[in-house]
């Protein structure tokens, strides 16, 4: 018996490895961009019945497995507050250097309100440069205005 989400993460993740897939072969096969499919996979978003049943096919998963699959999940990844991978840092470190200026410029050139992460995009994307390959990171969220009331 699965007892949580993150019990199927593990699941996924172990069949992953252990067949040799790609989370670009996972995306292409569910229909949707690679970086909402990871998310996905990962515990962050809620696949539905059909999207479910693929991911389970590809991964060998049980019934029981895709059901969890389709049931909105507590979101955040992090084990710890602030992150220690090093990758994950980085992201965390570049929000604490840049987060008051990507505030700021946003308040000037939108009013005062969020960028949503529900009305959310994201493509990355590997950039060839012959000093070192870049990563090109695209985060595009829907506008929300605080209302009056």
């Amino acid at each position: 018996m699965i007892s949580s989400r993150e019990e199927v993460t593990k699941m996924i993740l172990a069949a992953k490895v252990s067949k040799g897939i790609k989370w670009s072969q996972v995306s292409e096969a569910v229909g949707l961009s690679k970086e909402w499919t990871t998310a996905g996979c990962l515990g962050q978003m809620t696949f539905d019945e059909a999207q479910a049943e693929v991911v389970g096919k590809l991964f060998g998963l049980s019934d029981e497995a895709i059901a969890w699959l389709q049931i909105v999940p507590y979101k955040g990844s992090l084990p710890t507050a602030v992150p220690t991978d090093p990758l994950i840092y980085r992201w965390y470190e570049l929000v604490n250097v840049y987060g008051t200026t990507i505030k700021e410029l946003i308040h000037e050139e939108f009013g005062d309100g969020i960028m949503s992460a529900i009305d959310f995009s994201m493509d990355i994307q590997r950039q060839q440069d012959p000093k070192g390959d870049r990563v090109n990171v695209v985060l595009s969220g829907k506008f929300l205005p605080y209302k009056n009331y």
